[in-house]
């Protein structure tokens, strides 16, 4: 990604520190001379900074820093109206402004001047605007669902860490999975120790039997849950009083966004599902509807990456070493990428080292086999799977076929043993 060759060497250099409310931007012009700007974020001010920029010697490059959101709308005029533009690292950048000014501090003017400096030396990264890309959408489905699971996971927290604990502490040992909402509509239903106690054992059985859904062994534990409540320690407090009705605002709260996640995920698969590389995606084990998404969201067409190497450093899962003299540091991962792709590929891999046979399973397997107990050996072995789940996801895509667990020509005779020819694809 990096922009280190340059076929066509602009005349005209614009830099532009991007802020809240106006951006600071420094031109340097065809005879050398440079001059700092100032644009509001109004349509009558970009108007007329593009009409400037129109007006000078061609060809034009623009670089900027992007800063949250803030840059888009500016970025994305400027796209359409021809001009090429660059994306400058913050990290390089702060990097760069601390070697030029010998210092930390910053103002937009010396910002602006970094920025250029780091242009001029070709340190800069194409820029991709999602809308043109087609992926706006499906980047604001992935951002809402990943507020919506936050939101969702606070609101857990709360629930196993607080309430729970002074209202009914026996009951989280059936809490096994974030999508048991039986849990939380039987809590709903029962808040309190007391709510069960009321009625006699016949009566909670039939009145709980369609609160926990279906299960193996449903009458066996429903009675367990009856007698727990008669031996809980939970604080003696009546289910009509306001501190149980607070508990509930938070149950309330947890199933709707679950309702809300359920419903995002159904919208992201009526998107996406006659997109080819979503059902290619979906073929490798570990990914599924929402990591499907995530990855397409944020890496947008795998394809414009050259190298599957390229691909790993703008995840962040490639590797890097700190370096001093004759010291040398241990390869690392960089962690200077993108976050979300990387925490992606990494609850991917998860995922399928829980499979069965597949080769995420048969490396994270031969990973940790000198030493199979040691956390240490399997945090690195699930990092190396990480960056083989986004290997293969990139080669997917890229070479336009789906996941094949394994293949013929990897064993004796080219046949495969029959209990790995009978495994399905999806299920690998």
């Amino acid at each position: 990604m990096a922009d280190q060759m340059q076929d066509i060497v602009p005349k005209t250099w614009v830099a532009i520190d991007i802020a809240k409310r106006s951006h600071v931007v420094l031109v340097e012009f065809s005879d050398g001379t440079r001059r700092h700007y100032r644009v509001q974020r109004g349509l009558a001010d970009i108007d007329r900074f593009v009409a400037f920029l129109h007006a000078q010697d061609a060809p034009i490059r623009v670089g900027f820093e992007p800063t949250s959101n803030y840059h888009r709308t500016l970025a994305y005029r400027l796209n359409r109206e021809g001009f090429e533009l660059r994306m400058i690292s913050s990290v390089a950048s702060a990097r760069y402004r601390d070697a030029m000014f010998n210092s930390w501090d910053k103002n937009d003017p010396k910002d602006a001047a970094v920025i250029l400096a780091l242009m001029k030396q070709g340190l800069t990264q194409y820029y991709y605007d999602p809308l043109e890309a087609g992926v706006h959408d499906i980047q604001e489905i992935s951002k809402t669902h990943h507020q919506i699971v936050l939101s969702r996971m606070r609101i857990q927290h709360s629930l196993l860490t607080h309430y729970l604990p002074l209202y009914f502490p026996e009951m989280d040992r059936y809490w096994h999975s974030t999508r048991a909402d039986w849990f939380v509509r039987f809590l709903l239903r029962f808040p309190v120790p007391g709510s069960i106690c009321a009625l006699t054992e016949k009566a909670f059985v039939k009145q709980a039997w369609g609160v926990v859904g279906r299960k193996v062994g449903k009458q066996s534990i429903l009675e367990e849950l009856y007698q727990l409540a008669h031996r809980s320690v939970a604080l003696p407090i009546a289910e009509g009083t306001p501190a149980v009705e607070m508990f509930r605002v938070q149950l309330r709260r947890y199933l709707d966004l679950s309702e809300e996640r359920s419903r995002m995920e159904q919208l992201a698969h009526a998107l996406l599902g006659d997109d080819a590389d979503y059902v290619r995606l979906r073929t490798v084990p570990g990914i599924g509807p929402i990591l499907a998404l995530t990855i397409l969201a944020e890496a947008g067409d795998l394809r414009r990456f050259a190298h599957h190497r390229q691909f790993l450093k703008y995840c962040g899962l490639d590797l890097a070493k700190s370096q001093s003299g004759a010291t040398r540091g241990l390869n690392r991962l960089s962690k200077r990428g993108n976050a979300r792709l990387r925490c992606g590929f990494w609850f991917a891999g998860r995922v399928a080292v829980r499979m069965r046979e597949n080769s995420f399973r048969a490396k994270y397997e031969r990973y940790i086999r000198t030493d199979p107990k040691n956390p240490d050996r399997k945090r690195k072995a699930l990092t190396a799977v990480a960056a083989k789940m986004a290997r293969v996801a990139y080669a997917v895509v890229k070479h336009g076929q789906s996941y094949r667990p394994y293949h013929e020509h990897d064993f004796p005779g080219g046949v495969i043993p029959f209990n790995r020819a009978m495994e399905a694809v999806g299920t690998s």
